[in-house]
């Protein structure tokens, strides 16, 4: 989708960024548009190589609160994330502040698969049973602190974390005004009101928040089969399962489904009563996320007023289900 964040750059820029980074220059370029946030080209390099440059956007243009050096977060996200058995593309180089174009940008490993997002796949069950074990996988890996560190969004538990992470969004509602279900206030008393939930969560887990079909590429050469898992821009540190909202999203975690099956294969995961709240509180905040980040990257009214039209009737529903709930303590 077209969006203010997205950075043009020449062919001339494109092969002096690569001959900075990767020692090579670029004989064909093909820019990716499937993304929302940063530029992205998939790159046919002098030395025969096929890589994808992610490039952050302008650095003068501001972004959410949480956004900030999100490219440094998908960095740390590939490594961490392909120790822990997970497959992910290769990351063939990190460029920090570019002395030349400014910003971040990434280059990976071309994949030779197909996004999910563009096929219908046989045995989809079975891939989605797949990709529950690669997220149960993910969620071995553990940090030091709750939150978006290379934002400065942190907290000492995940209560505070998230309380962090959801003020800072609405928060951006002064610099972007969005029209939401409730006033910020109330959505934040709401929020609050539920949190206390999120106390059963001790240890911050790498979470990649962004698991749809289009950040998932399949070989389909043979059996169909998960070939990487992309984009850990939006990851944090925090509860595994918030991971489940957005393969399930505008819709409800059911215990029939072959992700929480393929989880389990792994790792218990019981769907309490506290869990469902916690999940709620999840949805909120995804949400919230895709209402005002239209604030600074101006999506075209047109392919964005669906999207608006279901996340806003999203939102006023869980939000209405947590300022209803009972209290749940925490085990």
């Amino acid at each position: 989708m077209e969006s203010r964040t997205k950075r043009r750059l020449s062919g001339a820029e494109l092969d002096a960024l690569t001959r900075r980074a990767l020692g090579a220059g670029v004989v064909a370029s093909v820019e990716l548009t499937d993304g929302f946030a940063n530029a992205v080209w998939r790159l046919t390099l002098d030395d025969g190589r096929e890589v994808v440059l992610k490039l952050s956007p302008p650095p003068e243009l501001e972004q959410l609160s949480y956004e900030r050096f999100l490219l440094r977060t998908e960095a740390e996200a590939y490594g961490l994330a392909a120790a822990a058995g997970v497959p992910v593309p290769t990351l063939l180089g990190a460029v920090f502040d570019d002395p030349v174009l400014g910003g971040d940008c990434l280059l990976l490993d071309a994949l030779d698969g197909v996004s999910w997002n563009d096929v219908e796949p046989d045995g989809a069950d079975a891939l989605r049973r797949e990709l529950g074990r690669h997220l149960a996988r993910l969620h071995t890996v553990t940090g030091a602190v709750f939150g978006y560190p290379y934002a400065g969004i942190t907290g000492p538990t995940w209560r505070a974390a998230y309380l962090a992470m959801a003020g800072a969004l609405l928060a951006d509602v002064e610099r972007y005004p969005t029209p939401l279900p409730l006033p910020v206030e109330e959505i934040g008393a709401v929020l609050t009101a539920a949190s206390p939930v999120l106390d059963e969560v001790v240890t911050p887990r790498l979470v990649h928040f962004d698991v749809w079909p289009g950040n998932v590429f399949l070989d389909l050469t043979t059996t169909p089969r998960i070939q990487a898992i992309i984009d850990h821009e939006r990851a944090f540190w925090g509860d595994p399962l918030a991971e489940f909202v957005t393969p399930t999203i505008f819709g409800e975690l059911r215990e029939d489904d072959p992700l929480l099956a393929g989880y389990r294969e792994v790792t218990p995961l019981e769907l309490t009563p506290a869990a469902r709240v916690r999940l709620d509180l999840y949805r909120a905040y995804l949400y919230l996320i895709m209402l005002v980040e239209n604030g600074p990257r101006q999506y075209p009214e047109q392919e964005y007023a669906r999207v608006r039209d279901l996340t806003t009737a999203a939102l006023t529903r869980v939000l209405d289900r947590l300022a209803r709930c009972p209290a749940v303590s925490p085990k």
